[in-house]
């Protein structure tokens, strides 16, 4: 009788565990990178563009060097015209929610070549990675 509980487990376990870890479509969209993979993909990728999702706000406040804005609360779909299906695309917001529904959105539009920064730039602060910040004001 103890030999017919161990599969009924082993199920529970694989559900439990592919609720708590998922590996979804998503995956195949794009992938999502820690932030010393991230940025060592991009030095890797040409042509690449570097695209922060956050408001003008945020990116004012500090970014990754050499990102683009394009916030996507905004319409980004007025973006997908001007950039090249050819290009790598890595994607950034403050933790890797917006970035990652940016991500789906230009997947859905032809684009293949997506990144998205794992844990966002909350992440790549932590991790040391270099960060631009706002210029001080003159006085």
């Amino acid at each position: 009788m103890e030999y017919m509980k161990m599969p009924v487990i082993l199920a529970c376990f694989v559900l439990f565990w592919g609720t708590v870890f998922p590996q979804g479509a998503d995956s195949a969209r794009f992938r999502s990178l820690e932030p010393y993979d991230f940025h060592m993909q991009y030095l890797r990728n040409d042509p690449a563009v570097i695209i922060d999702v956050r408001t003008k706000m945020e990116y004012r406040h500090n970014r990754i060097k050499d990102a683009v804005n394009l916030p996507s609360s905004q319409d980004l779909s007025n973006y997908t015209d001007t950039l090249s299906r050819d290009y790598h695309l890595f994607l950034y917001c403050t933790t890797g929610y917006r970035s990652r529904r940016a991500a789906e959105f230009l997947y859905e539009k032809g684009f293949r070549n997506l990144y998205n920064l794992e844990g966002g730039i909350t992440a790549w602060n932590k991790d040391g990675m270099p960060l631009e910040k706002r210029r001080p004001k003159r006085k």
